[in-house]
């Protein structure tokens, strides 16, 4: 983060947070937002991925460690920055989703449970959103990142690298809108 913000200094802004902890998220959205104003576009993108096991052999802790992440991290976010999207009026919110959102895999239960919650957290969201906002849950498709690596190990080598995924991506999520609220879309 210290060469991204030399490189790119401001008005851009890094800051490693924890989702899982709330007050964490509270101060952090709080300095954002002073500094910056309502996002136009908020990406809840933080995600962790269990060890390759059978759901009964992992422990208690890696399956809140999936879950806390992946699903109350969402709602931290949330809570702390929607506020200001609403006193604006306007903001397109992006949930990071799965394709394991949508469809299972034996290995990855605790995922599949947490990318399914987001994908019907998001949808309940948009319900609630009025007129001007849009929630919209996104799997991004198959990216070799870390995570990938983690479950299809040197497979993950033949998908799209992230700096490529990111200038397709980007596009597209500059794209969304208010006509898009409620969707379950994915970057193709």
């Amino acid at each position: 983060m210290a060469e991204l913000r030399a490189e790119l200094g401001a008005p851009h802004d890094f800051e490693a947070v924890d989702v899982c902890d709330d007050a964490a998220v509270a101060r952090w959205a709080a300095r954002a937002i002073a500094a910056h104003g309502a996002p136009d576009l908020l990406i809840n993108n933080a995600g962790r991925m269990n060890d390759q096991l059978e759901l009964w052999k992992l422990s208690a802790q890696q399956f809140d460690a999936v879950l806390d992440t992946n699903v109350k991290g969402v709602v931290n976010v949330l809570r702390h920055f929607v506020p200001a999207m609403l006193a604006r009026g306007s903001g397109v919110i992006v949930n990071l989703s799965s394709g394991w959102g949508r469809s299972v895999d034996a290995l990855v239960a605790p995922y599949c449970a947490s990318k399914f919650a987001v994908e019907g957290l998001t949808q309940a969201l948009a319900l609630e959103l009025p007129e001007g906002l849009a929630a919209i849950a996104l799997s991004p498709g198959v990216v070799d990142t870390e995570m990938l690596r983690q479950c299809w190990a040197d497979e993950a080598g033949s998908y799209p690298k992230p700096e490529s995924w990111a200038r397709k991506a980007l596009p597209f999520l500059l794209r969304l809108g208010p006509r898009d609220n409620g969707k379950s879309m994915t970057v193709n």
